[in-house]
């Protein structure tokens, strides 16, 4: 059993601007309590949207125009920090299957790939011009390709790259490892029954 082959995405985007934008920031600590992973999305860069009191701040991630983008445009070392899965976690439910950076910190990006959110390198320059494309329209689509190492939106396209061994399990579909494990049920089951402190009295 395999996930869904993933080769593209294709979305709006916003733009979280910023360097070294670590795990704390995208989900602060205190929201972490949780069983589940399930109401994660909505304390997405808390800290960053809102006062102490609850009130919005202006950002990007609080302007309408940008309500309906899946797809986070950002910085360099995007990801550092604490290795907490809670972070993709709160990326992946807060409706955004992508993240543009110029890096990534290593366990942040295999945390997200696991869970089949992309996530690509671009250059500052190149990064910044589809961020001036999105403040343009906001409503532009893109869609990262993962296939052709590139980024498309209206008639343009940036480079991007993406580590081979993900690369290669996005498109195979073997990028969530609870599929590997549920692989080898039959087997566990095997083994399992033949165990004599298994069997029924």
């Amino acid at each position: 059993m395999a996930s869904t082959p993933i080769k593209q995405v294709t979305g709006k985007g916003v733009f979280v601007p910023g360097d070294d934008i670590d795990t704390d920031r995208i989900i602060p600590a205190r929201f972490m309590k949780c069983i589940t992973f399930d109401g994660l999305g909505e304390y997405l860069f808390h800290d960053v949207r809102k006062t102490e009191s609850g009130e919005t701040k202006q950002h990007n991630l609080n302007d309408p125009r940008f309500a309906n983008a899946s797809i986070i445009l950002s910085g360099n070392n995007f990801g550092c920090g604490s290795s907490r899965e809670h972070a993709p976690q709160s990326i992946l439910r807060a409706g955004y299957n992508a993240v543009i950076a110029g890096s990534f910190a290593e366990i942040f990006f295999g945390n997200s790939t696991n869970l089949g959110v992309i996530c690509v390198i671009a250059s500052d320059a190149d990064r910044q011009v589809l961020a001036d494309a999105i403040e343009r329209n906001p409503d532009l689509e893109i869609t990262i390709d993962i296939e052709d190492h590139k980024v498309h939106f209206g008639d343009e396209f940036i480079k991007c790259e993406i580590k081979a061994g993900a690369r290669e399990s996005l498109l195979n579909g073997t990028y969530d490892p609870l599929d590997e494990l549920l692989q080898g049920a039959a087997d566990v089951t095997k083994v399992t029954d033949a165990l004599p402190y298994m069997q029924q009295s």
